[in-house]
């Protein structure tokens, strides 16, 4: 995510403590959160798709999705 995003998350974070929020800042905040989230999966998912799991007996295995 661009750093300027998360900023912008942040500070209507700060702005959300001192005073409330208008709509357009809510929609806003809104929006750049699911950004942020959806980011933030795709990521963990890349680093859970190249996980391997060596079991006792010294084998490695792929790490696969639960539900595949």
């Amino acid at each position: 995510m661009i750093n300027s995003k998360l900023e912008r998350i942040n500070e209507l974070a700060r702005i959300a403590k001192e005073r409330e929020l208008t709509a357009e800042e809510i929609a806003e905040r809104e929006l750049l959160r699911k950004e942020y989230l959806a980011e933030w999966r795709l990521g963990a998912e890349q680093v859970l798709e190249n996980t391997w799991i060596v079991d006792r007996n010294g084998v490695k295995k792929k790490l696969r999705k639960k539900y595949e």
